[in-house]
């Protein structure tokens, strides 16, 4: 096993198209970092260049203690799985998993007895003889990482491999990475743009835009202290909700105002906040996560209560999900800009989201199941205050954020 260093990585494409830009990350030996991002935002061009598949334009790129930029991709001791499986059509399950090691000479006795232990691992000794058009897409995954786990590498790297899986072998497939990655504890480094992928496996996530790293933390800390508009906006499903508001002074604490709502903010929330009380008098982005509504019928009196509309409720089971209106226009923000286009799909292809007919802006709260709220019909919606958010309107950083 290894640890994996980029020192400031660039990558441009045709003289002045930037990839990747000063990308400086630490991969601890043995970690599992996942890589997440909206498309485009270099974080499979970063993934190829670990595996040697790109050439680094700048910086330098350590597994281990060797520096291996100009290393070609079979002597970094590395071993990939694709988003396609790329395995041959041909050959028996087991002679895919034998194949790589064949290529290197490895003695029968030993490719014998690291087939046997994938394998078994992943279950695959039922399917050992088989070909893999007779096998289904979650087990052609497996043998896949099979490939790859008999190679003992120093390193996986894993390019979105459990993107052609239905959602419900999905969560079966991430369940099993997790049990293999204890179980072998290989440095792993995972590219998806699945948030809800990224927050499951990620000992440490590197969420990227435009090639530049945003911010590397543990799934809980990305959630709860965001670094910027855009990081709060991506980690979070759904997605976390913006407005413009006033913050103004209210004895030793302070009160949101937005649309035709008001929010007490304690003294103490205030104070543990750092810088926060220096906008008191001006503007702020506010932030408040879906999870942090809920039908006041079933929350503490403590929490304050704004009234809505609900436009369009979503029985979840587990959940409702209301979407509502503010009277409050859209942020005006690059980082919201952007997040509101990967939101959409490619617009280029005819993938965008037919917006909710509305003026202002569309929140959505998450509320207890057995709330009774209907589509059209009014709801108090209590609001946990400890959790909200705020963010520089010119710059998009968060306020306090330690």
């Amino acid at each position: 096993m290894a640890d994996i260093v980029l020192d400031g990585v660039d990558k441009v494409y045709g003289g002045d198209v930037k990839a990747v830009d000063d990308l400086n990350l630490h991969i601890e030996d043995g970690e599992f970092m996942v890589l997440v991002g909206p498309s485009g935002c270099g974080k499979s061009t970063a993934l190829r260049m670990i595996a040697g598949l790109e050439e680094i334009t700048g910086g330098t790129l350590a597994i281990g203690d060797e520096i291996v930029n100009d290393r070609p991709p079979k002597d970094r001791d590395i071993a990939m799985v694709f988003q396609n499986y790329a395995l041959y059509p041909h050959m028996t399950v087991e002679q895919n998993l034998a194949f790589g090691l064949k290529l290197r000479k490895v003695s029968k006795s030993e490719i014998a007895r690291r087939v046997k232990e994938a394998a078994g691992m992943l279950g695959l000794e039922p399917y050992l003889k088989r070909k893999p058009g007779a096998l289904s897409g979650g087990q052609r995954q497996r043998v896949a990482m099979g490939r790859a786990i008999v190679r003992e590498p120093r390193a996986f790297l894993m390019d979105e491999p459990l993107s052609n899986l239905d959602a419900k072998l999905r969560v079966q497939m991430r369940a099993s990475l997790n049990q293999l990655h204890e179980r072998l504890g290989v440095t792993t480094v995972y590219v998806t743009h699945d948030q809800v992928e990224a927050m499951t496996l990620g000992d440490r996530v590197a969420v990227l835009r435009d090639g530049r790293l945003q911010q590397v933390d543990t799934p809980k800390r990305l959630f709860d202290a965001p670094v910027n508009l855009f990081v709060a906006g991506f980690i979070g499903s759904p997605a976390m909700n913006f407005v413009d508001a006033r913050l103004e002074s209210d004895g030793n604490g302070a009160a949101l105002k937005f649309a035709d709502h008001t929010l007490p903010v304690s003294a103490e929330l205030v104070d543990s906040r750092p810088g926060l009380r220096d906008y008191i008098g001006s503007s702020v982005i506010l932030g408040i996560r879906p999870s942090d509504f809920n039908d006041a019928e079933f929350s503490g009196d403590s929490d304050p209560r704004i009234e809505v509309t609900a436009r369009v409720t979503e029985e979840l089971g587990t959940e409702i999900n209301v979407i509502f209106g503010v009277d409050a226009p859209p942020v005006r923000h690059e980082d919201a800009a952007a997040l509101a286009k990967d939101a959409a799909g490619d617009e280029d292809n005819g993938d965008a989201a037919l917006p909710l007919a509305s003026e202002g802006s569309q929140f959505t709260a998450r509320v207890s199941p057995r709330s009774n709220v209907t589509p059209g019909g009014t709801i108090n919606l209590s609001v946990d205050v400890s959790q909200l958010h705020f963010f520089d309107q010119d710059s998009g950083l968060a306020i306090g954020h330690s």
